[in-house]
């Protein structure tokens, strides 16, 4: 005898997002990929009805109809590299700027071959030709722990990839096994930081710094663990403003700029990421929309679903709250909502598992938080306040539905101004904030969060600030409370997100 299902629990509920081809369209074989969702807000169908009521002796209302289907998603999740980097790409239509990877997050998953230990190698089906000399490369899900970690690269060709340190032989490495490009070192003594226009700069003798795949306005960490792979001084996060062939110029600096840090007898590492930004070209601008799937228990016959289909993502709100746990809670609109039984089961697709993250905090996780006024020739003015009590970070692509005969929900989404704003609550201790919103100053923020030699990156390179009055309780500290308002830069962006594949320890 087979049970009637009388209930479903939510915790037999789980969520996946797949990339359509085109709006309200799977490719053929979708990937699945899992979420964590902490909770969900409006998820699924909303529907609108209209009543017949003609004007009749009874006095009676005639059965209404079906008029319109409003589709949208919402779910709160905690952060993690996993949770942003590949739906952070929807948010600011706009495809990720990635280093070479076997596993990039647009493109062909290229396959992780042998490892032989005899001459350091690392087979790859094909792609190895990207991972070119000297870059340094994170190893990652291979079975031996040896083969995993910073490797640096010593030649390679289209399917093999030599570095310089000692490997275990591996016949058969695990499907998840990877390489990524995570930064470069330099030849010893073959950088130097110099001061350029009064701009700290990385100078180089004989690397051409425009080959190292970086763009203006997007951030690097400069300098190793090892006392031989750093400078003295000038180790941190920094922006990149410039770019020639001998130099890549900071605006921004983690550090004290001082007037030169030589590099002699040192062989220099530098560490970069996964770029994602809302691009000003036309031909970078790429919207994406998603099939949103979440599974609602099993029915005694399958696994029940309902899905959100041709899903564009609205708005994004990064909450940073004191002594606790980050969240991002993401909200997307559809064109319509469909749901399946037990009987018709899950759409066909691929479905990965879901990796083991760990999310960030706010107690120990943040590397660097600053929030300063824009003076041309300073890269380290003085910061607008020391600490925060809470802090968040939207993005709006108001997103509007369009609706047209002959469609029950949406024909489909148009895309309205990317605005990115946000608050913060911060501890007061002088008036240079509270100036900064009188006099309309050129504002930037960023905000860096760094663990287990992974990290994360938001910056803002022009705001302006609102509200600015201070709170004053008695028994109590001082705060100020600010509004951002972002605009575009002269990067051509308004917001750059990075993820950090790895960091050294030293970033933590």
């Amino acid at each position: 005898m087979v049970c009637p299902v009388k209930k479903i629990d939510a915790n037999d509920a789980g969520l996946r997002i797949a990339e359509e081809e085109c709006i309200g369209q799977l490719p053929v074989t979708p990937v699945w990929y899992p979420q964590e969702p902490n909770e969900y807000g409006d998820f699924g169908g909303q529907i609108t009805t209209v009543a017949r009521n003609p004007i009749n002796s009874s006095r009676q209302r005639k059965k209404g109809m079906v008029t319109d289907l409003e589709a949208s998603a919402n779910f709160t999740t905690d952060v993690s590299d996993y949770a942003l980097t590949r739906l952070m790409q929807g948010f600011c239509f706009a495809d990720a700027r990635q280093k070479a990877s076997l596993h990039p997050l647009n493109g062909t998953q290229q396959v992780a071959g042998a490892v032989t230990a005899s001459s350091d190698t690392y087979a790859v089906s094909a792609g190895g030709a990207a991972f070119v000399a000297s870059r340094l490369v994170s190893a990652t899900g291979y079975s031996i722990a040896a083969n995993n970690g910073l490797k640096v690269v010593v030649s390679s060709t289209g399917t093999t990839v030599v570095v310089g340190d000692g490997l275990v032989d591996e016949a058969t490495p695990p499907a998840a096994a990877n390489l990524s490009v995570v930064g470069h070192q330099f030849a010893s003594g073959d950088v130097a930081i110099t001061m350029i226009g009064g701009l700290p700069a990385l100078t180089s003798a004989t690397v051409n710094m425009t080959t190292l795949g970086l763009i203006p306005g997007e951030w690097v960490f400069i300098g190793g663990d090892a006392t031989i792979n750093h400078f003295a001084v000038s180790t941190g996060f920094a922006r990149v403003a410039t770019i020639t062939t001998t130099d890549l110029i900071f605006d921004k600096a983690g550090w004290t700029p001082i007037a030169a840090d030589s590099g002699v007898g040192k062989t220099i590492q530098i560490f970069f990421g996964t770029l994602i930004r809302n691009e000003s070209d036309p031909a970078l601008i790429k919207r994406r929309s998603y099939d949103l799937e979440r599974t609602l228990g099993n029915d005694a016959v399958g696994i029940q679903s309902e899905h959100v289909v041709g899903a564009v993502p609205s708005e994004l709100t990064f909450n940073i709250p004191s002594a606790d746990k980050l969240t991002v809670e993401m909200s997307f609109m559809g064109t319509d909502h469909t749901t399946y039984t037990g009987t018709q089961g899950l759409v066909a697709g691929t479905r990965p598992a879901l990796p083991i993250t760990d999310a960030f905090n706010s107690s120990s996780d943040f590397s660097r938080i600053k929030m300063a006024s824009i003076v041309p020739g300073s890269a380290g003015p003085t910061p607008l306040f020391a600490f925060a009590t809470e802090m968040t970070l939207t993005i709006n692509n108001n997103i509007s539905a369009l609706k047209a005969v002959g469609v029950l929900g949406a024909m489909d989404m148009t895309a309205g101004t990317f605005e990115v704003g946000g608050s913060a609550t911060v501890y007061f201790a002088d008036v240079l904030a509270t100036r900064a919103v009188r006099n309309n100053a050129d504002v930037t923020l960023d905000l860096v969060m760094a663990k287990n030699n992974s990290g994360l990156l938001f910056d803002i390179p022009l705001l302006t600030l609102g509200d600015g009055r201070a709170a004053v309780e008695q028994d109590q500290s001082i705060t100020l409370p600010l509004e951002n308002m972002a605009a575009e830069s002269a990067f051509g962006n308004t917001l750059t997100y990075i993820s950090f594949p790895y960091l050294p320890t030293a970033a933590m």
